[in-house]
C-alpha cells in the first residue's frame, strides 16, 4: 500500500505493560512497510520497549523524546514519547496490576491530546486489561468508551474492519458495527432503541463511504433466531430494528433488514454487503474473527480523531515470552494511516 503526500504521524500506545503490548510493538517495528505507511511514535515507557526488543532478540535502539516533533523513527530506531519522568514501574508479566492500568491509561490520555491538537494524525492502541484499568481507578468498560469521553463524543461505536482478501469476495472488505457493546447480554434487549440502531447505521455508512465509491450496502442483523419468526421468538425486529432501517432508508442510506444474523454474515462474505450492523458484541465479533482474526482491526467511529486498535487482548498467558504475533498491530497501523490519509482529503462533517 502506498499513501500519497506526507506520511501521517501515528501515535501507538504501549497498552498494558504486563501484557503483550510492548512486545508486539517491538516485533512490528523493523517492518519496512510500517515505515512506508507512516511515521510511528510510541507513547509509553522506553524501558519496556528495550526489554521487549531484548526478549525478541531484535537489534533495536530506543529514542526517548519529549515532543513528537523530535521523533526520528526508522526500522532500527523506536521513537518513544515517554511518560512523566520516564521511570517505568516494575510490573510482573501476565498479572493484573493497578500500576499497569495506570500506565496504560496515561498513554491513552497523552496520545488523545496529541491527536486532538493535530500533532499526530492517528492513534493506534495496543491492548489494555479492563480489570487493571478499573483497579487503577479508571472506570470504563474499555478503550472505546474512554476515547469517546476524552473526545467529548456522544455518537460513537465500535467497528471491526476486515480488509479485502480471502475468504471475502468484496474489494471494499467488510465492516461490522455494534449497536450495543460492553454489557451483560441480559441488558442488550432493553438497550436497543430505534435511535441507537439508526445512529449505528449512519456511522457505518459514513465509514464505508471513506473507503469505497458509491453507496455502501448495509445488512442489518435481527436480534432473535430466524429474524424473530414473525414475533414467535421476540418482537424487537418489528418494534425497534425495522423502524430504524426504514428511517435510514428514508435518508437515502442503502440499508436492508432486519435479516437473520447467520445469513447476513454469509451474504457479507460473498460480497452482497459492504457492512453489517450487529445488535450486540459477540454477534459481530465471532463471525468477523472467523473470517479473518489476524486481519481484523478495531476502529472507533464517530470520533473527531482516527483511532484503531488490535482485535485481540493482552494475552497474559504468553506475555513476555517472545512469541506474540504482531500481525494485528501492523494491520491496525496500516488502516490508521489509510484513514488519516482519507480524512486529509475528505475531512468528516462537523
Amino acid at each position: 500500500m502506498s499513501l500519497a503526500g506526507t506520511k501521517p504521524l501515528v501515535a501507538i500506545t504501549q497498552g498494558d505493560p504486563a501484557g503483550i503490548g510492548p512486545e508486539i510493538i517491538a516485533a512490528a517495528w523493523p517492518s519496512r512497510e510500517l515505515h512506508q505507511w507512516c511515521r510511528p511514535v510510541v507513547v509509553g515507557y522506553a524501558e519496556y520497549l528495550r526489554r521487549a526488543a531484548s526478549v525478541r532478540k531484535l537489534q533495536l535502539d530506543v529514542q526517548e523524546v519529549a515532543n513528537v516533533e523530535d521523533a526520528e523513527p526508522s526500522p532500527c530506531l523506536i521513537s518513544c514519547l515517554t511518560l512523566g519522568d520516564g521511570r517505568a514501574p516494575e510490573i510482573p508479566p501476565g498479572r493484573i496490576d493497578a500500576r499497569a492500568g495506570e500506565a496504560a491509561h496515561w498513554a491513552i490520555l497523552l496520545a488523545t491530546e496529541l491527536a486532538l491538537s493535530g500533532k499526530v494524525q492517528a492513534v493506534v492502541t495496543a491492548p489494555i486489561h479492563k480489570e487493571a484499568l478499573q483497579k487503577a481507578g479508571h472506570h470504563y468498560p474499555g478503550h472505546t468508551e474512554l476515547f469517546a469521553e476524552l473526545c467529548r463524543t456522544r455518537e460513537f461505536a465500535m467497528l471491526l474492519y476486515l480488509a479485502p482478501g480471502a475468504p471475502l469476495k468484496n474489494p471494499a472488505g467488510l465492516s461490522v458495527i455494534h449497536v450495543t457493546l460492553h454489557m451483560p447480554l441480559r441488558k442488550v434487549f432493553q438497550s436497543l432503541t430505534v435511535d441507537e440502531i439508526h445512529s449505528k447505521i449512519r456511522l457505518v455508512d459514513g465509514f464505508v463511504t471513506l473507503l469505497k465509491e458509491g453507496k455502501p450496502r448495509i445488512g442489518v442483523c435481527a436480534l432473535n433466531p430466524h429474524g424473530g419468526e414473525g414475533g414467535l421468538f421476540g418482537s424487537e425486529e418489528a418494534t425497534v430494528i425495522a423502524p430504524a432501517v426504514r428511517r435510514a432508508q428514508s435518508e437515502g442510506i442503502n440499508a436492508d433488514g432486519p435479516l437473520p444474523a447467520d445469513s447476513v454474515m454469509v451474504h457479507a462474505r460473498d460480497g452482497r454487503f459492504d457492512a453489517v450492523v450487529a445488535m450486540y458484541h459477540d454477534q459481530g465479533h465471532i463471525a468477523l474473527k472467523l473470517l479473518g482474526m489476524k486481519r481484523a482491526v478495531n476502529v472507533t467511529v464517530g470520533l473527531p480523531i482516527v483511532r484503531t486498535s488490535v482485535a485481540h487482548g493482552t494475552a497474559f498467558d504468553i506475555a513476555w515470552k517472545g512469541i506474540a504475533d504482531p500481525g494485528s498491530l501492523l494491520e491496525a497501523i496500516r488502516v490508521a494511516a489509510l484513514l488519516a490519509a482519507k480524512r486529509a482529503v475528505s475531512p468528516p462533517s462537523p
